[in-house]
């Protein structure tokens, strides 16, 4: 996913570097626990420190990301970046918490003073709609390439709100979505947000 946002910000002018931190069945207190985000922090400076954990729909993981992420945000005025949220979804199997999933990462986002990346939202929208391509892989529960590249640009577009996503060519963007409806209504979906 951070290579596909990095080249959507080069096909729209920007320069746009990540470095990600991603383990499996990490939350954000394994991060921190780690020490890995903090000697990081110390060797590099960001704009941005963009958190993510699993769905976060029960009243623990509800905590965590209020909780753990106000740690973070700690050392992210202590290394002047910003705070944000990447806003998940819940496994196919789960769906029914969806609600609760948006609720908590919207609280926390504002409790925390960060950014909120609101993907979970839009990836719920999109799934009301009949005969697209799927955002869920083969585990009923990570992206697919059509989510990374939801999640992406939704990232993008939260980053550089300016940016007009019409004028993107579905041409450039075939390789992650390869139903040019399911890409413009992706398009449509991330600008209503």
């Amino acid at each position: 996913m951070p290579e596909i946002l990095e080249y959507i910000a080069k096909q729209n002018g920007v320069q746009l570097k990540t470095t990600s931190l991603c383990f499996p069945n990490y939350a954000i207190i394994d991060h921190l626990d780690s020490g890995k985000l903090q000697k990081l922090l110390e060797k590099q400076s960001f704009d941005y420190i963009i958190i993510q954990q699993g769905p976060s729909s029960q009243p623990l993981g509800k905590q965590m990301l209020l909780n753990d992420g106000a740690k973070v945000k700690k050392l992210c005025d202590k290394y002047n970046s910003k705070l944000g949220y990447y806003m998940v979804w819940p496994s196919v199997q789960y769906y029914y918490t969806f609600e609760k999933v948006i609720e908590n990462h919207i609280l926390a986002a504002q409790k925390n003073n960060a950014l909120l990346f609101p993907v979970g939202v839009i990836w719920k929208d999109y799934n009301t709609h009949k005969d697209k391509e799927s955002l869920y892989s083969y585990d009923d529960f990570h992206p697919s390439i059509a989510g990374s590249f939801l999640a992406a640009l939704t990232i993008f577009h939260t980053l550089y709100p300016e940016k007009n996503l019409q004028q993107l060519q579905f041409k450039k963007y075939s390789n992650w979505v390869t139903d040019e409806d399911s890409f413009n209504l992706i398009i449509r979906l991330i600008e209503k947000n």
